[in-house]
């Protein structure tokens, strides 16, 4: 069953977030084999001042 880890900085829509599933789904039954219904992925909404850029929070960089 494979399963995909996506993390993101909080902040997209609900609508961009099954376009992920839906497009991640995709990817892995083409690249190797698996039925969508084993596909699992799991999206990590990141506070922004949880995810830091070159030192500095995204949060604090406007992101």
């Amino acid at each position: 069953m494979p399963f995909a880890q996506i993390y993101m900085i909080e902040g997209r829509t609900e609508e961009q977030k099954k376009a992920v599933i839906e497009k991640v789904t995709q990817a892995l039954v083409d690249a190797v084999g698996a039925p969508p219904a084993n596909v699992r992925v799991w999206i990590h909404d990141v506070p922004k001042e949880n995810w830091g850029i070159a030192g500095v929070s995204a949060k604090e960089l406007g992101r």
